[in-house]
């Protein structure tokens, strides 16, 4: 179990991930839980350990990885994609949040919800400048970006 300190820092940064990626993090999150890393059984969000909501999560998770490199994707910052950083990064914290310190929820979606936007704008200016910067594809970027959320968010849930 993290430290209560370290536990403020992880939820942040599921958020961040969330920021990357909207998907990822709740799919995370959902194996986490479904693998006994995150303790939610008798809880409300005992849900999340199911084997439906990680298949649900991650078949939307591979989804958006997929329809992130198309052209016609809008940006992460336009308002859909915001708005659901935003709730699935205020949403995965609240869960961390909650198995880590076996109560409360809020303050989890709070740094959740900050992660988010800290993930989503730092995101688009460290994808924009590296691809202009490098003078690679943003495909490549892209792929990168893909792996640094996943192998971030496991490394982020496995601490519990």
């Amino acid at each position: 179990m993290p430290t209560p300190a370290l536990l403020l820092v992880l939820v942040l940064l599921i958020g961040v991930v969330s920021g990357l990626r909207s998907l990822t993090a709740p799919a995370v999150v959902a194996w986490g839980a479904h693998l006994g890393w995150l303790h939610l059984t008798g809880t409300r969000l005992s849900f999340m350990s199911s084997a439906a909501a990680v298949a649900v999560l991650s078949l939307l998770a591979i989804v958006e990885l997929i329809t992130d490199k198309l052209p016609s994707t809008p940006s992460r910052t336009a308002p859909v994609g915001l708005i659901a950083r935003i709730v699935l990064g205020g949403f995965s914290g609240g869960v961390l949040y909650f198995a880590g310190a076996n109560h409360g929820f809020w303050l989890g979606v709070v740094l959740g919800v900050i992660g988010a936007l800290l993930g989503t704008y730092g995101g688009y200016l460290a994808r924009t400048r590296t691809v202009k910067a490098l003078h690679a594809p943003d495909f490549v970027i892209a792929l990168i970006e893909d792996a640094v959320a996943i192998a971030g968010a496991f490394s982020i849930v496995s601490r519990f």
